[in-house]
């Protein structure tokens, strides 16, 4: 929810959170076109913070200048561009879940689990946001496990995107049941010290999902929005 901000220092970290998080809970949707003077007053602050943190958004995709820059939109999502988000994924999901195999360490199972526990606990809240953060959840975790901060860093790059995917489908994919399944799948493997599978279940479990996700897209009627114009 945005709402004013106080004045602390790093006023413009704090001002790009807030965009990011009503960018990715679909608060500020694809279609609509944003001022600095409007995201400014809702936020209580300045300009300043507000142009600095947008230059941040749009370096990171998550929005353009509208055709007659008087405004800016949230980047849209679509089939392709998911496509090739969740290609990088199953790449370097599968990378981490070998290496994180190779490298076993005590703790690792029940720290697993636990999270396997709250996601279950998640789908049974059906909240589309406390799903999609236990998902990253698992996902850092396996990151994290890998022992491999470049591909921590190379996936932190990408969770904005990973995140609106899912959150913008996740009413539409149905049951995440079959999500968690492969999530404690994976969780054996790496914990088992089987790399070659821990590697090949990640990087399925990520074809998976792009398979999903692009097929809800393209099927989604809904999912070409109408430019209007907001705040």
């Amino acid at each position: 929810m945005l709402e004013p901000l106080s004045a602390v220092p790093d006023l413009v970290a704090r001002a790009h959170q807030s965009l990011v998080e009503a960018i990715v809970s679909g608060e500020l949707a694809p279609g609509l076109r944003y001022t600095q003077e409007g995201l400014a007053e809702r936020l209580g602050v300045s300009r300043q913070p507000i142009i600095q943190a947008l230059r941040l958004l749009r370096m990171q995709g998550l929005i353009v200048d509208t055709p007659n820059r008087r405004g800016v939109e949230v980047a849209p999502l679509d089939a392709r561009f998911i496509g090739w988000l969740y290609e990088l994924r199953a790449a370097i999901d599968g990378a981490a879940a070998g290496s994180a195999a190779r490298r076993p360490r005590a703790g690792l199972a029940a720290e697993g689990a636990a999270i396997i526990e709250q996601g279950r606990a998640a789908l049974a809240s059906a909240s589309p946001a406390e799903l999609v953060e236990a998902d990253v959840r698992f996902h850092l975790f396996v990151y994290e496990a890998s022992g491999n901060p470049l591909l921590l860093d190379t996936a932190r790059q990408h969770w904005h995107h990973t995140r609106r995917a899912m959150r913008a489908h996740i009413a539409r994919a149905g049951t995440m049941r079959e999500v968690w399944n492969e999530h404690a799948a994976i969780l054996d493997a790496i914990v088992c010290g089987d790399a070659s599978l821990a590697s090949r279940l990640s990087h399925d479990h990520a074809a998976n999902s792009a398979a999903l996700l692009t097929s809800i897209e393209e099927n989604d009627p809904t999912s070409s929005t109408t430019r209007r114009s907001s705040r």
